[in-house]
């Protein structure tokens, strides 16, 4: 069955940085839109960034010029690349991908930016 599990949380003060990493299982990988989301503390969950399987990028606006995301389609892998954290990037981040109509979801990494 199709498995995404998230890595690399942590807390990280203001203007540092994280790398969070999609561990991904059971489809194939190289042909699938990967996404991060993340959900803040009493807020919806929202979009922060998409790759393609040819590797096109999409952000949110907020994040744009400080999140990167790649992927690596050799070992089933997605990262997010996270520079300057603000403390409004504290969230649950996940990792998503959907197969047929399905969403799946990881379990979340928690990143607490704070000083």
């Amino acid at each position: 069955q199709v498995q995404l599990v998230e890595s690399g949380g942590g807390l990280v003060q203001p203007g540092g940085s994280l790398r969070l990493s999609c561990a991904a299982s059971g489809f194939t990988f190289s042909r699938n839109v990967m996404y991060w989301y993340r959900q803040a503390p009493g807020k919806e969950r929202e979009l922060v960034a998409f790759i393609s399987s040819p590797g096109s990028t999409n952000y949110a606006d907020p994040v744009k010029g400080r999140f990167t995301i790649s992927r690596d389609n050799t070992k089933n892998m997605v990262y997010l690349q996270m520079n300057s954290l603000k403390p409004e990037d504290t969230a649950v981040y996940y990792c998503k991908t959907i197969i047929g109509l399905k969403a799946s979801w990881g379990q979340g990494t928690q990143v607490t930016v704070s000083s």
